[in-house]
């Protein structure tokens, strides 16, 4: 029963537009698409039907008029209208598919009015249990031959202001709801025959009915959630708001917007105070390695539940911090590791040979065709700081190429191939013709490299940093260039670099003989930011959607099976014994059936994911919300 105004009302009645809300598209412009197929004019037709569409839906176009346009233009027959029909049933809205239960359930209560057609209109709903005798749409007239020669110009819906008359004509009694995208469906509501009208966003966006509507709902998720009825998802993904900085692939931000998240895009870094003001409604941020995901910019992000770095590493994240909020990080750990690799190969043959040198010589006019200096990398020795993943990598295609390959690692690692490994870094730096840096973030690689490495070098040697630019002593590299003890650098990593492309760049090294200075740039190539935009939100949406935190830098990893016909409950909590007999207890108390538990655990942080039957009382979220410890408590349906 529903109080509306002064009025009681028994029932609650939902009208529903079919072409743009129900289905992704216009139906009759999909039908043109391929009526027209092989006629000549194809696309001057194709182009003439979608204005007069558009005019129609913004009300620019008297709706008579539109009608009797178009079906000219068609073409058609009873063969095109079939295809149309399979066609269609793929282009259903996302957000009505996933709650197909909710139209399974109220399918009496569901009446669709559209300026569409009944012949294809029915076929689509029909899978959505609404009866054919809840469907109000125009009627096409055929020849014998089957072709369209007409409609029923005494439909309702085939006149100007046809839904209002159509809707007065049903005469329903109860409160009457209106989710479409166009002005037709706004004229419902300027009829004063219904009680709310939602304008439907998900497939397009008229600004004007936007305006004009009682709520803008861009997916039936947030219609569902607003008007506090039975929904697939536990909340409205176009609430879920993305923040993406600093230039992120637009890979990423098409995967984000198809998930239905709302996005937005600033390609620059926000510094500490503008990003805490920015964050305070954002729910997945975005970043690289410029941005600083500090503890004052976390306090002021109550609805944060992700981070991604769009890079391999992390150090401008405040871990800590994010557990300590239950706020999960993914990183893009193999990303761009061929991208770096590839680059400091090419930069020890541009060195070792004085090609950059050589190159600047010829672009002032001088030739210098001279052997001197220049060498081939084969049998040079090359001494590799950090095996992880890039190091590793750098240390199987340098040795295709014939190089000898020591590393030095402080965690014991595997030696691919014939590569050696050094125990000490004075071993490795007394060893090697060619020193390449391919150490992480951690505080402790601060200075790794300064005056006492440097000394310990080769005469001659070529030095390689395309880890952090905190990890090596500028001015004290600079230093050994000016004395040729290091006879070539290439340095991508500063201890300062500007905030964006506009600030100028200013480093000791600059105008340095046989020095490549690149800006920050190893991992950066198209390939490398297009797979990274693919695997880092991938992550996020799996872990919004299921929980799954397999890959995260901070969270205990779990790796979640599919659940069916379940509430999820995710609890993240610090890491303090009993907490797991804590959550069991008030499930037992709430003799809630347990389908499935998993338990993962750090030092710092547990995560327990509970799959629970799906009855059960309001009051028992709020109960393992309140077990001591706890972090943070998501439910999944």
């Amino acid at each position: 029963m529903h109080v509306i105004g002064h009025f009681l009302f028994m029932k609650k009645y939902f009208i529903i537009d079919f072409d743009s809300t129900f289905i992704k598209t216009e139906a009759l412009d999909e039908l043109a698409e391929i009526s027209l197929k092989k006629d000549p004019d194809k696309h001057k037709k194709i182009l003439a039907i979608k204005e007069i569409t558009t005019g129609a839906m913004d009300g620019s176009i008297p709706f008579d008029k539109s009608l009797t346009q178009r079906i000219k233009l068609l073409a058609s027959n009873r063969s095109h209208i079939i295809q149309l029909t399979k066609k269609l049933h793929r282009q259903v809205s996302r957000s009505i598919t996933s709650n197909k239960d909710f139209f399974r359930k109220n399918s009496a209560n569901i009446i669709i009015i559209s300026g569409g057609f009944r012949d294809y209109i029915i076929p689509i709903v029909a899978k959505f249990n609404i009866p054919s005798k809840n469907v109000f749409a125009n009627t096409f007239e055929f020849s014998k031959s089957g072709n369209i020669t007409g409609h029923n110009k005494k439909n309702l819906l085939a006149k100007s202001g046809g839904k209002v008359k159509q809707l007065r004509a049903l005469k329903l009694k109860g409160e009457i709801i209106v989710i479409g995208d166009g002005h037709t469906d706004y004229e419902l509501k300027s009829s004063r025959l219904i009680h709310k009208f939602y304008a439907f966003t998900e497939n397009i966006e008229r600004s004007e009915v936007a305006r004009k509507s009682d709520h803008v709902t861009p997916s039936f998720d947030e219609f569902l959630y607003v008007s506090k009825l039975p929904m697939s998802i536990s909340y409205p993904k176009n609430r879920i708001k993305v923040l993406l900085l600093e230039n992120i692939h637009k890979d990423a931000v098409k995967l984000f917007k198809q998930e239905g998240y709302s996005v937005e895009v600033i390609s620059k870094s926000l510094g500490e105070s503008e990003l805490a003001e920015k964050i305070k409604d954002v729910s997945v941020l975005g970043i690289r390695s410029k941005t600083q995901v500090t503890e004052k910019v976390l306090n002021k992000a109550k609805k944060l539940l992700a981070v991604g770095a769009f890079c391999i590493g992390t150090n401008q994240i405040d871990l800590d911090a994010c557990s300590s909020r239950g706020v999960i990080v993914f990183n893009a750990p193999f990303s761009n590791t061929r991208s770096v690799v590839e680059l400091v190969l090419g930069e020890i043959i541009m060195l070792i040979r004085g090609i950059f040198d050589k190159s600047l010589a010829l672009h002032k006019g001088i030739w210098d065709k001279s052997s001197a200096n220049s060498y081939e990398v084969r049998g040079k020795k090359l001494g590799i700081i950090g095996y992880g993943k890039i190091g590793s990598q750098l240390s199987v295609l340098a040795e295709d190429m014939g190089m000898e390959v020591y590393y030095y690692d402080v965690l014991e690692r595997l030696a691919l191939g014939n590569a050696r490994k050094c125990d000490t870094l004075n071993e490795l730096l007394h060893k090697a013709d060619i020193v390449s840096l391919h150490v992480d973030g951690s505080r402790q690689n601060d200075g790794l490299i300064g005056e006492k490495e440097f000394r310990r070098m080769k005469e001659g040697v070529i030095f390689i940093n395309l880890s952090r630019g905190f990890v090596v002593d500028i001015n004290s590299l600079s230093k050994h260039i000016s004395s040729g003890k290091i006879k070539g650098a290439a340095v991508d990593v500063f201890p300062y670099e500007p905030e964006s492309n506009d600030e100028k760049f200013n480093s000791p090294l600059q105008g340095m003989k046989n020095v490549i200075l690149t800006p920050h740039i190893g991992g950066s190539t198209d390939e490398a930011q297009k797979n990274i935009a693919n695997f880092v939100p991938g992550k996020i949406i799996d872990f919004i959607n299921s929980g799954n935190s397999y890959y995260s830098v901070n969270i205990p990893n779990i790796q979640l099976p599919a659940f069916e016909n379940a509430h999820r409950l995710i609890h993240i909590h610090h890491n303090t014994p009993g907490i797991l007999a804590k959550i069991n207890s008030v499930l037992a108390e709430h003799n809630i059936n347990i389908i499935g538990q998993y338990l993962k655990t750090d030092e710092q942080t547990g995560y327990v994911i509970s799959d629970i039957s799906k009855k059960y009382d309001p009051k028992l979220i709020n109960e393992l919300r309140e077990i001591p410890h706890t972090i943070k408590l998501r439910v999944l349906y």
